[in-house]
């Protein structure tokens, strides 16, 4: 099993891949492997999506019903369930971070391309903290004040990422329509386009804009995140988020449609270059 620097979420990814690979190898059920556990096949569908934490003491228990004696497989599976009980940076946001929420953001942090379509607000990666407050005030009107502070500040911890040795290769494609929306406020929307054309001229991001002009096309009305991980054993992962929760696609086939659709609206939306000139014409005419 190799080794890598991923954080606890994408080894929480390979731990269950590589335990639903020896269950199915086992010949069996979900059910079955609850049951040694004391658990749901539920939860081990969750464990095995990498969705959960779970303890060292199941997993060799697993191991065991799997029939997994050999010392050196064993050991290996069982250090990793143990990296996977990490805690990651994001966790000291756990009071105002759903689990959902976190199983994102240790995916992204461990990301080597982050690849997004936005319909309708600029990308959480990209916000400004005036901006980012903003769009969480108007999202969640009834959160306290130190609530709000709380998660513009898990935004902008994000973003740091972005300006790291080695950062992850972003990839934005903005409808026009987020670059209009008023959130906010002229000010607040005028200085978050200036911020888009400070940071679009950074090496590892990228920023087009996809106009109105365009009419129809294959993704419309749907904002989703595509990620690729460093490490081959970490399967491509789409993300999208919906009002009480999120969803992830994972199956090969379904992955590679979403990556198509990228694809497709990358040759549809105007150049890098001349995004920025659209983005700095509409700051201009914010002011």
């Amino acid at each position: 099993m190799a080794k890598s620097s991923a954080g606890p979420t994408v080894r929480s990814r390979r731990l269950g891949v590589e335990l639903r690979r020896l269950r199915e190898a086992a010949g069996l059920t979900a059910e079955e492997a609850g049951r040694a556990i004391r658990a749901s096949d539920a939860k081990i569908s969750r464990i095995e999506n990498g969705r959960v934490a779970v303890r060292t003491v199941d997993v060799a228990d697993l191991l065991t019903l799997y029939g997994v004696d050999g010392t050196d497989q064993r050991e290996a599976i069982i250090t990793l369930a143990k990296e996977t009980r990490r805690q990651g940076w994001w966790r000291s946001f756990g009071d105002v971070v759903p689990r959902w929420m976190e199983v994102y953001i240790g995916l992204e942090a461990d990301a080597s391309s982050i690849n997004t379509y936005q319909t309708s607000i600029v990308a959480g990666l990209l916000q400004t903290p005036e901006y980012a407050t903003a769009v969480i005030r108007s999202t969640w009107p009834e959160l306290p004040d130190e609530e709000v502070r709380r998660r513009v500040l898990l935004r902008t911890s994000r973003q740091e990422h972005l300006s790291r040795p080695e950062p992850p290769r972003l990839w934005v494609v903005l409808d026009e329509a987020a670059l209009r929306r008023p959130i906010g406020g002229r000010n607040v929307l005028n200085a978050q386009l200036r911020h888009l054309v400070d940071v679009g001229a950074k090496p590892n991001i990228t920023i087009q804009v996809l106009p109105f002009d365009i009419g129809g096309h294959a993704a419309l009305g749907t904002t989703f995140t595509h990620l690729r991980f460093p490490d081959d054993e970490d399967p491509e992962v789409v993300y999208l988020e919906v009002l009480t929760g999120s969803l992830y696609v994972e199956k090969p086939d379904e992955v590679r449609q979403y990556r198509d659709k990228l694809d497709h609206l990358r040759a549809l939306a105007l150049n890098p270059s001349a995004s920025a000139e659209m983005i700095t014409s509409l700051s201009r005419e914010h002011s």
